[in-house]
C-alpha cells in the first residue's frame, strides 16, 4: 500500500489496516512453516506495510 494512500486515511481506518496486515504477517509465518508459500519475500513487504501505517499514526498522534 502506498504511503500517500495510507495518509488520506484516518485513524480508525488506519487501526483497521494495521490489524489486517498482522493477521497477514501471522497467516505467512504459518504458510511458510508448513511450506505452503513459494514466495517468501511477501512477509517482508507486509512488515514494511506495518511499519508505514505504524509511522504515520504516530505522526498523527503528535498533531
Amino acid at each position: 500500500m502506498k504511503t500517500k494512500e495510507l495518509r488520506e486515511k484516518n485513524k480508525i481506518e488506519l487501526m483497521k489496516v494495521l490489524s489486517e496486515k498482522r493477521e497477514s504477517v501471522r497467516k505467512i509465518r504459518f504458510d511458510i512453516a508448513t511450506k505452503q508459500v513459494k514466495n517468501t519475500r511477501e512477509i517482508r513487504k507486509e512488515k514494511r506495510d506495518i511499519a508505514r501505517i505504524l509511522t504515520i499514526i504516530n505522526e498523527k498522534n503528535e498533531d
